[in-house]
């Protein structure tokens, strides 16, 4: 069948364009597509080739919100019309018939996908929006996080990065009760991560971040979240940590090696840990119904919710870096 599709090439050029996608098969389904979320951090290291899951020309985009259009025969627990979340697509030609690399290829009008498997599709619940349940896998990779390194309430907590990913960590540690410090240079982020319950947000170039950590928690916090992903920033986080805390490499820093201080976390005798991927379906339902309780006000970090017509130039922007894109939605039904 025939899907409309942001494509990205090697030299980072984007594309709205008609590409073709499989009859789902049995263990499959048809979703349309109304929103899928961007994850900015992942998607321009694959664009930018700082990682790979596929030969150019790519369709970015790993987790979107939308309706069934068509169950295959061996499907259960699915019907048309119902809501649901997924993580991926199936592979897609342009019209010239050149292959299109899905990684994961939700920034598509039509999703062809498997129902099961550990990133298949999910019910939405009701009461979620969809919008804001479109960028469910960021929210739940921070949850993961957080669950893995286990921050007690009353603990000093140090989110450096807050992004997409390290929001949902300071939500999740502020749920917690732990006493949370965001570090951002996104004016736009540390408001945020005000809203999502950050105690503490401090701009490093604006304010001595050690010398706050060290007013907060003397001897240093109990865990920091390096969320950033980028490499420079891995010494100066550990650097905040007390003796028998917790680092997260709460980031992704991509294919080539990364190096850090040894002396440092050797004798601070630390706890590191390494999350992947969002945790499954209990992290992303948990999100989901944090989303529609109220304790987790995801729609808040949507800067921008953009029609699919507009969702090359708004990528190219992306790319460029500009500050004021921050959580992105591009919606596919207008």
């Amino acid at each position: 069948m025939q899907a409309q599709a942001l494509i990205a090439d090697a030299q980072q050029h984007f594309f709205v364009e008609t590409v073709t996608l499989p009859d789902p098969t049995p263990e499959q389904l048809l979703i349309r597509t109304v929103y899928s979320g961007v994850s900015v951090g992942t998607e321009l290291a694959l664009i930018r080739n700082k990682i790979s899951w596929g030969p150019y020309p790519l369709c970015t985009g790993y987790m979107g919100a939308g309706i069934v259009e068509k169950v295959g025969a061996a499907v259960r627990d699915f019907a048309i019309g119902d809501r649901v979340i997924y993580r991926g697509n199936s592979p897609m030609k342009r019209a010239s018939g050149e292959a299109v690399s899905a990684v994961s290829g939700t920034h598509c009008s039509h999703v062809v996908t498997q129902a099961g498997g550990t990133h298949g599709v999910d019910h939405l619940r009701p009461d979620a929006p969809l919008d804001a349940a479109a960028m469910f896998v960021l929210p739940a990779v921070g949850y993961y996080g957080v669950d893995m390194a286990n921050p007690l309430a009353g603990q000093h907590v140090v989110v450096y990065g807050s992004g997409l990913i390290g929001l949902g960590v300071v939500a999740s540690c502020a749920n917690r009760g732990c006493v949370v410090t965001a570090v951002d240079l996104n004016p736009l982020a540390l408001e945020l991560a005000g809203q999502f319950g950050a105690d503490h947000v401090i701009n490093p170039t604006k304010q001595d971040l050690a010398e706050h950590v060290e007013t907060v928690s003397p001897g240093g916090a109990e865990v920091v979240f390096e969320c950033t992903g980028v490499p420079a920033c891995i010494d100066p986080a550990i650097a905040l940590c007390r003796v028998h805390g917790a680092f997260v490499w709460q980031g992704n820093y991509g294919a080539a090696p990364v190096s850090l201080h040894f002396l440092p976390p050797h004798g601070k005798r630390l706890r590191m840990f390494f999350p992947s991927d969002d945790g499954g379906p209990a992290y992303r339902r948990a999100v989901i119904k944090n989303m529609a309780r109220g304790s987790l006000p995801w729609a808040a970090a949507i800067s921008h919710r953009i029609p699919a017509s507009e969702a090359a130039q708004y990528f190219a922007r992306i790319n460029q870096g500009d500050p004021s894109i921050l959580g992105v939605v591009i919606e596919w039904s207008r």
